[in-house]
């Protein structure tokens, strides 16, 4: 029984990637073909291609008003609980209100917190998703045009920089983001 979970533990997608990127060589290698093989560092790419970095500068724009919004709450509660901590003489109705003051404002600032935290994420997935599509292309066509037989991302356990291919990729995502440009401004 536990055999079959170790199995089951190695055969996951990094296995089978392995393993037919393993057959792809063995077949090339049979029929004395040349193999060409790249390899694209996929964190490389969502640190620096210019997609990301425009969709990262876009989102911090989006979200930086409810941000700082937030954290002026949250400046305001620390302020009226420390003016509660210090008002000794307030009349209990007085400390009562104030008190019902702090748990509203501490409720909302939980909430909006939430909700920003979600928004974000779904809208970080959402331009994610977009880039990864664009990636693909750009791997397609820099394979195509450099007549590669296979190209492999990341995470690899070793890849050479002989077939890194990964500036190629990022000077492609460039060149299509300079040519989006104006499309975008003039919209």
């Amino acid at each position: 029984m536990k055999r079959a979970g170790v199995f089951k533990a190695i055969t996951g997608p990094r296995v089978r990637l392995f393993v037919l990127a393993a057959a792809v060589l063995v077949s090339a290698a049979a029929l004395g073909q040349d193999l060409r093989i790249g390899y694209v560092d996929m964190k490389r790419l969502f640190e620096f291609a210019p997609q990301v970095v425009d969709a990262r500068e876009g989102l911090d724009r989006e979200f930086s008003p409810r941000n700082e919004s937030l954290l002026a709450d949250e400046a305001r509660l620390e302020r009226l609980e420390a003016e509660l901590a210090e008002a000794v003489d307030l009349r209990s109705e007085e400390r009562f209100e104030k008190e019902r003051e702090i748990r509203n404002l501490q409720r909302s600032i939980e909430r909006r917190r939430e909700d920003l935290a979600e928004e974000l994420r779904f809208r970080t997935n959402a331009e994610k998703k977009a880039l990864e599509e664009t990636i693909e292309v750009a791997v397609r066509q820099v394979a195509e045009a450099g007549d590669f037989d296979l190209i492999l991302t990341s995470p690899v356990a070793y890849a050479s920089n002989r077939i890194d291919v990964t500036e190629r990729i990022l000077r492609w995502l460039e060149e299509d983001f300079q040519s989006q440009q104006p499309q975008q401004h003039s919209q």
